[in-house]
């Protein structure tokens, strides 16, 4: 999920607590895809609710500033 698409979610009403769940969603799947290959079964970790929270607001913090 790229840093336009967290905005454009929280643009369109979303909570930052919701894009953030989003977020997560979307990455753990996404390792679930690369670790479903024998030679990358440890490769990459799934994060917390908390850290996807983190890397949200980060995001969201870059756009109102920029504003």
């Amino acid at each position: 999920m790229s840093e336009n698409e967290v905005i454009q979610l929280w643009k369109s009403g979303l909570s930052k607590n919701k894009v953030a769940e989003i977020y997560r969603r979307r990455y753990n799947q996404q390792i679930k895809v690369i670790r479903a290959e024998v030679v990358n079964r440890h490769a990459g970790r799934f994060i917390s609710s908390y850290e996807a929270l983190a890397v949200v607001e980060r995001v969201i913090y870059k756009e109102v500033v920029k504003k």
